[in-house]
């Protein structure tokens, strides 16, 4: 009992350290976003692929109305995955920091640039009083000086650049599989084809057209674009990943909290079990 009251003690103060170095409020809020759906990035030679699992938690919802992907700037893609509202504020944060840094230099933001702005904001809600971490992770990919970019922010406010990567939940498993499957040379159109691939590890009822998200940034135009459902359906249908039951189950709605839980479902309480994507 003792040793629990001591962890509660360290886990009710953002800037407290616990006697082995840990900040479990950054730890909380990683679980937020284990909780959102997965979102993956894939780096290829000629651009930058964001999808996202983007599966809406009734039929009557329309299906725009779930964001899983943002376009940030002409060339910077985001996908999101954990509390919903916090990927909201951050996504509006790193579209102002773009048209800030083209009114003064006239040029377009780096995406290195653009990464590390947006995690140092993150960091600083880790270290002071009466805030909360951002319980969301993104991926930002786009066009820097003629060649693809790929990175990561972590709810710590550290920015890890990749190849390949996924976020949200099954990260592990999707992890293993791109690991597997990716290699260096990629067309925008295998990375596409790699990414969907994926999704569809975590989906065994298959994909719907307005149940994922897919972003492209290709080098030769920088210019962000999402395929229609029309394109969607036929790559999916050309990689025999499209769905062929008339519903989705339960592991693919969200619920009324605003986040979703790793079977995909969003609970009513807005942060953890109710807030993320």
């Amino acid at each position: 009992m003792q040793g629990q009251s001591q962890q509660q003690a360290y886990d009710r103060g953002i800037t407290i350290f616990s006697p082995d170095g840990r900040l479990y409020q950054v730890e909380y809020a990683r679980e937020a976003v284990k909780r959102g759906t997965a979102s993956v990035g894939v780096r290829a030679a000629d651009g930058v692929v964001l999808a996202a699992d983007k599966r809406a938690r009734s039929p009557l919802m329309e299906p725009e109305s779930v964001e899983k992907l943002h376009k940030a700037d002409d060339h910077v893609g985001v996908a999101s995955a954990g509390h919903v509202a916090d990927a909201r504020q951050l996504i509006d944060f790193a579209r102002r920091q773009a048209q800030v840094n083209r009114l003064r230099y006239g040029e377009a933001i780096g995406i290195e640039t653009l990464t590390k702005t947006i995690t140092d904001h993150i960091q600083q809600y880790t270290q002071v009083g009466g805030a909360r971490p951002f319980g969301v992770a993104l991926i930002v990919g786009g066009i820097e000086n003629g060649e693809p970019r790929l990175f990561e922010t972590d709810p710590s406010g550290t920015p890890y650049e990749w190849k390949a990567l996924s976020i949200g939940s099954d990260r592990s498993d999707l992890r293993e599989y791109l690991e597997t499957e990716y290699e260096e040379g990629l067309s925008i159109e295998e990375a596409t084809g790699l990414a969907l691939d994926a999704l569809g590890e975590s989906n065994d009822e298959g994909l719907k057209p307005e149940g994922v998200g897919v972003a492209r940034i290709r080098v030769d135009d920088a210019a962000y674009t999402e395929p229609s459902n029309e394109q969607l359906e036929s790559i999916l249908a050309e990689r025999d990943l499209l769905a062929t039951d008339g519903e989705e189950t339960n592991d693919g709605e969200e619920t009324n909290d605003g986040e979703e839980t790793n079977d995909g479902e969003e609970t009513n309480d807005g942060e953890t079990d109710d807030g993320a994507e």
